[in-house]
C-alpha cells in the first residue's frame, strides 16, 4: 500500500460505492447475518449521503477501497438504549454508518484505518464522541469497533425494515476522546 486517504464521495463514485455495498451484503449473508439483507442500504440512501456530504471514501493507490457514512447529528435510533447506557449523552457525537471495504482490498486491515481517519476528521472538526452499531451476528463489525477503541454500551433498535423485531436489534458502541 503506497498511499491511502479519505475524501468526500461524489455522485460519479456511486457505481463504485454500490459495488462495494453489494459485496458487503453478500459477505454478511455468507456469515449468516440478516443485516443488510433487505435491500438496505440502497442507491437512494447512498445518493442522499453523498448530497449531504456525509459519504466518505477510503482511497488506496488511487482506487476506491471503502465507503462509509459519517453523520454528526443526533441519531433517533440512539435515543433509547437497553441493557446499558451511554457514557456521555449530553454532547454532540458522530456516528459511522454503512461502512464497507471492497473485497479487492480484503485482509489488509483497512477497516481500522478507515475508522481511524473518519474519527480524526470529525475530531479536527470539534467532535469528541463517537457511536457505532451492528447486528449481534456481525462479528466482523464488532471486532472492528472494539479494535478501534469503541466500548460496548448496550442494545438499540434501528428503524430500518426487518422481518422481525430482533433483526432490528443492534449492539451499540461508544468512543469518547
Amino acid at each position: 500500500m503506497s498511499s491511502a486517504f479519505i475524501r468526500h464521495a461524489q455522485i460519479t463514485d456511486l457505481d463504485s460505492i454500490m459495488t462495494i455495498i453489494h459485496q458487503a451484503q453478500a459477505m454478511l449473508k455468507t456469515d449468516g447475518s440478516p443485516q443488510w439483507q433487505n435491500g438496505y442500504p440502497d442507491e437512494e440512501t447512498l445518493r442522499n449521503d453523498i448530497m449531504a456530504q456525509q459519504c466518505f471514501l477510503l482511497i488506496v493507490d488511487k482506487q476506491v477501497a471503502g465507503t462509509a457514512t459519517l453523520i454528526v447529528a443526533d441519531d433517533p435510533n440512539y435515543r433509547e438504549i437497553f441493557n446499558g447506557k451511554w457514557k456521555i449523552n449530553d454532547q454532540p457525537y458522530a456516528t459511522i454508518h454503512r461502512i464497507a471495504i471492497s473485497k479487492d482490498f480484503g485482509g489488509q486491515h483497512l477497516g481500522k484505518l478507515f475508522v481511524s481517519n473518519l474519527i480524526s476528521y470529525a475530531y479536527q472538526n470539534g467532535v469528541h464522541n463517537f457511536r457505532i452499531d451492528t447486528h449481534q451476528l456481525n462479528q466482523r463489525m464488532q471486532h472492528l469497533a472494539e479494535s478501534s477503541g469503541y466500548v460496548h454500551r448496550g442494545k438499540i433498535y434501528v428503524s430500518e425494515p426487518a422481518e422481525n423485531h430482533e433483526d432490528n436489534a443492534r449492539l451499540a458502541y461508544e468512543l469518547n476522546l
